[in-house]
């Protein structure tokens, strides 16, 4: 493909006098797996909530697919997309988020059928079948009938990956998908994304897991202060780091 399956182009955002995103560009091609480095409050959350149409831009553009996310063009002036339109659009993307958000009331198989059966209007023996085979791939299936409180903090992330599948996504953006977990429960996680890395899925991670940035990103991007100070591959960004920045964060982190 020649096309990127992303396009940031000069991406801003502010909360009040915070500026979370200075006009950010970036390209992430079908089949990447790219990780997002760098402290807290450095904009790489943000980025992916814009990306997924959780947090609007107040200027430039994100086109995923060749379509331009959250507003259309028409004579000469960009109108912003209706609700029903942008959830059109969120269904190209599957995100994961640091707490799991699954529905307490719901089994684990519950919670992966929701939104086929609901958003999609699929059969239902069809969606069943599909999440029954998430599960596996997964290595829970002996867990679809358990709730939310029965599952360990590791297991409820795998469930929502899974449900993140579910919907068939092109693109799957995860937002430091272990930090809520106790460290035993990482490897877990970070096994079940490798897979998903393996298979082909095109995958944006934010993520302090540097071992696993160096591991299975094709590409690494250190981000400071809602700017990208420095991209490249893995290898290179955290073995030999060409920006000053870059240099000090890994020798804070490492």
């Amino acid at each position: 493909m020649t096309k990127p399956l992303v396009a940031i182009r000069s991406v801003a955002k502010s909360f009040g006098e915070f500026q979370a995103l200075k006009s950010v560009s970036l390209d992430v091609w079908p089949g990447e797996v790219m990780c997002l480095i760098g402290a807290s409050g450095s904009g790489k959350t943000t980025l992916l909530r814009c990306i997924n149409q959780l947090t609007a831009i107040d200027a430039g553009g994100i086109w995923l697919d060749g379509e331009l996310l959250g507003v259309r063009e028409q004579g000469g002036r960009l109108y912003r997309l209706s609700e029903r339109e942008i959830g059109r659009q969120r269904l190209k993307t599957g995100m994961v988020f640091q707490r799991f958000n699954l529905f307490p009331h719901k089994t684990a198989l519950e919670n992966i059928t929701e939104g086929p059966l609901q958003v999609q209007g699929r059969k239902a023996d069809e969606v069943r079948t599909e999440a029954l085979e998430l599960l596996r791939r997964v290595g829970l299936v002996a867990k679809a009938d358990s709730y939310p409180a029965q599952l360990s903090g590791g297991q409820q992330q795998r469930v929502a990956i899974a449900r993140a599948l579910a919907m068939k996504p092109m693109l799957m953006l995860f937002d430091e998908p272990t930090s809520a977990l106790d460290p035993e429960l990482v490897g877990e996680v970070l096994a079940v994304m490798k897979e998903l890395a393996k298979s082909g899925m095109t995958m944006m991670v934010v993520t302090h897991e540097l071992g696993f940035a160096r591991e299975v990103a094709d590409r690494v991007v250190y981000m400071d202060q809602g700017a990208i100070v420095e991209q490249g591959r893995a290898s290179d960004v955290l073995g030999t780091p060409r920006e000053e920045r870059t240099r000090a964060f890994l020798s804070a982190v490492i």
